[in-house]
């Protein structure tokens, strides 16, 4: 089959690799489509995911297509099935896992970051952790799953009451998912903070009260005039300017939501006095516990527009130059079409 193989930081080779067959518990996908995510990009570069990669690997995790073939012991699934998977398998005997706690398990298997996954014609993962999709959800829009399912995790932390006040904090993929997620959670308000014009003007479009360029613009006072407090910041971009920005933006009380996946030796200044003066809830979100068939049944009801973060769809020849140039994805999600 052909696959997308990392070898090592800045290294990914489109290639033919062996064919894959699913296990006793387990399923074969044909691979329609898997999205590029921020932790493949920071794969790409060698500093990691959200688990310790270990190379040659098949990366990608956000994936949906139609199931090929299933284990003898798999009941609930058969060739044919439309479906997408969580990518996140735990152990399910460890500390944490028995705690409910699952997404800290300490030894997980991560499809696309420490077993190969969806930048392949194929993928095998474990039966438990593939999910059918209805008959009415096309698989481009099924392969947000995860993403969904990992935004999920961080609104459920954020803290948004009916009323609130919420700026988002970097409007690419992830930060329009979070912004539309904010609204339907009762913010009355949702400012999206995005240099980029066309992101800001794809905010507007769905559903931001206002947008905000925080190059050109004085981000204090678009904000004084927009609302006496900012009850919630969400930081998508990822970035330690960023991420101080959302302390400083933040109101009383607040939550501040990193969300932004930031290099491992990345670091920024925090003041505690500012933290204590404004009793700030600092926090941040780790991947999807729990989340996924919620992810698509909030997909197939169509409240969040992910098809408009869509931006282009590439080929898996197109993937390695899509990981290094910073220009395919200055618009919106990049989608791999893997198979018709």
């Amino acid at each position: 089959m052909k696959a997308a193989v990392y070898y090592g930081p800045q290294d990914l080779r489109v290639e033919e690799t062996a064919d894959r067959k699913p296990g006793m518990d387990e399923v074969l996908i044909q691979v329609k489509y898997c999205g590029i995510c921020g932790t493949d990009i920071h794969i790409f570069n060698g500093d990691g995911g959200s688990f310790e990669v270990t190379p040659p690997l098949i990366p990608g995790h956000e994936f949906s297509g139609i199931v090929a073939e299933v284990g003898s012991e798999v009941k609930h699934l058969k060739p044919g099935d439309r479906v997408s998977a969580d990518p996140n398998i735990m152990c399910g005997k460890c500390y944490f896992c028995r705690n409910s706690m699952e997404h800290f398990c300490t030894d997980n298997i991560g499809i696309g970051t420490t077993a190969d996954g969806g930048f392949a014609e194929y993928a095998v993962v474990k039966a438990s952790h593939v999910f059918r999709i209805p008959d009415h959800l096309d698989l481009l829009t099924a392969a947000m799953t995860e993403p969904m399912s990992c935004c999920l995790h961080g609104i459920d932390l954020c803290r948004i009451r009916p009323g609130s006040t919420v700026l988002v904090i970097g409007g690419g993929p992830i930060g329009m998912i979070m912004m539309q997620l904010a609204k339907y959670s009762g913010a009355s308000k949702v400012i999206m903070s995005e240099p980029v014009a066309e992101k800001r003007e794809l905010a507007l479009k769905l559903g931001a009260t206002a947008a905000v360029d925080p190059i050109r613009e004085d981000v204090d006072a678009f904000l004084a005039a927009c609302t006496k407090n900012v009850d919630c910041v969400i930081e998508c971009a990822g970035r330690p300017a960023t991420q101080a920005d959302a302390i400083r933006f933040a109101g009383k009380g607040a939550t501040v939501m990193f969300f932004g996946l930031a290099g491992p030796e990345d670091s920024i200044n925090v003041k505690p006095d500012e933290i204590f003066k404004k009793e700030l809830h600092i926090t941040s979100s780790f991947i999807n516990p729990y989340t996924f068939s919620r992810a698509i049944d909030v997909l197939a009801s169509g409240t969040v527009d992910v098809k408009s973060i869509i931006a282009q769809e590439i080929s898996l020849e197109e993937l390695p130059t899509a990981l290094k140039d910073p220009a395919y994805r200055r618009v919106g999600k990049v989608v791999v079409k893997i198979s018709d």
